[in-house]
């Protein structure tokens, strides 16, 4: 009789135990443990963000929707289109104005006639040039891979999208996926393009409002290394999130310091309005306030956040620590960090750093050829987000940091 009792005793104990473990797990009583789950130290203490640079071009040819939607599916919380300008006015996503490099146009009897010579940041460079191209003809060429050690079968497959289809491409994801998935369009030598009447700022907002997407709340940031080109859209209207662009020419592996060489010594608008501070000038306390007033982040080169110097032999020459037989980045060691990211958090400013690839070449010696040990290193700095060409690489190692602080 007393048998179907025992099963509701037994319940009542299991209960009671769940809730002491509960209660432990949280801290339950005045002496409360400490819990295990770790603060990240970001500006908005989130997870850091993982921004596809050109898309997953480290698989595809960048600048494409391919090479985007590669991106997307890996997981990557943005994706990031520079724009260049056509003849007809029409933004497209390319790195460079001259696009000799990016795409099969020199291979095209059609458009043999169109190389020509153009001034570009005050350098003068010899291809051929969207400018010189209407949309229609663009659609003609086939995107190219750059680096040569990256996957080839796909050169000249894929078509230059416009900022339209990446914006269509995305809210698409954005909807099949459920995340929230944005651009990091950056406007791409906007003085070039203001001097030939195809100013990017006007057609970027005017697209940027179409798509529903000019406010903070936006799934959009903005990016530019020319101040004034933030600042214009920022007067004409454009409330998205905007970043700051800070760049160099080289760095010294023997000394470990980066140099500042024309055109990557300053934002050329800067040297066209006389201005002659370097982009060091950016970085220094009174820099970031400066930039505080027109834009919300910085997006530094690597080597202002992390330093690379080599090992330096009896003569004051480069070890080749490798035994490859040269003496390059390779060779060269990560140094202790400078303060910019706590900096720029003082400053009330986000850290996006570029470019993050996972090519041997491209990692300093003391990686060990792991290009995560390089991710991590920056993640636990307190870096808020970085543009990678493998995002994969990037969000595996998010997700082993996301480990380190119990989460």
């Amino acid at each position: 009789m007393m048998l179907p009792a025992k099963p509701a005793r037994l319940a009542h104990f299991a209960m009671a135990a769940v809730a002491l473990l509960v209660l432990s797990a949280c801290g339950g009583g005045d002496d409360s443990p400490v819990s295990t789950v770790q603060p990240f130290k970001t500006l908005s203490n989130g997870q850091p963000l993982v921004i596809g640079h050109r898309g997953a071009s480290g698989y595809l040819p960048e600048h494409t929707l391919e090479a985007y939607g590669r991106a997307i599916e890996m997981g990557a919380d943005f994706v990031e289109p520079d724009l260049v300008v056509t003849k007809d006015g029409v933004l497209i996503a390319r790195h460079e104005p001259n696009i000799t490099s990016t795409t099969n146009v020199s291979t095209l009897t059609k458009f043999a006639s169109r190389k020509t010579t153009k001034k570009v940041d005050g350098v003068d460079e010899t291809g051929w040039f969207a400018s010189d191209f209407t949309l229609a003809e663009i659609k003609e060429l086939g995107a190219l891979i750059t680096d040569a050690e990256r996957p080839q079968q796909f050169n000249g497959l894929y078509q230059i999208p416009t900022l339209q289809e990446i914006v269509d491409l995305v809210k698409a994801r954005r909807v099949s996926s459920g995340r929230d998935i944005g651009i990091y369009p950056e406007t791409k030598h906007p003085t070039f393009h203001r001097a030939l009447g195809l100013g990017i700022e006007d057609r970027l907002i005017a697209s940027l409002n179409a798509a529903g997407w000019n406010s903070r709340s936006a799934p959009v940031l903005v990016q530019s290394f020319e101040p004034g080109s933030l600042k214009e859209m920022k007067v004409k209207g454009l409330t998205t999130r905007m970043v700051q662009l800070i760049d160099a020419d080289d760095y010294d592996l023997k000394t470990g310091k980066l140099s500042y060489a024309a055109p990557y010594d300053r934002p050329y608008d800067w040297a066209v309005n006389g201005d002659t501070r370097l982009f060091s000038a950016m970085v220094t306390p009174a820099g970031l306030a400066e930039i505080k007033t027109y834009a919300d982040g910085i997006g530094p080169w690597k080597p202002y956040i992390v330093p690379i110097k080599a090992t330096l032999d009896s003569a004051g020459n480069i070890v080749d620590r490798n035994g490859d037989g040269k003496r390059d980045y390779n060779d060269a060691s990560s140094q202790s960090a400078t303060s910019l990211i706590d900096d720029a958090h003082k400053a009330g400013l986000f850290v996006h750093a570029y470019t993050f690839r996972s090519e041997a070449r491209r990692l300093a010696f003391d990686y060990n050829k792991d290009p995560k040990v390089e991710y991590l290193q920056f993640y636990r700095l307190g870096l808020d987000g970085l543009f990678s060409d493998f995002p994969d690489t990037a969000l595996q190692a998010r997700k082993d940091y996301l480990k380190e602080l119990g989460r």
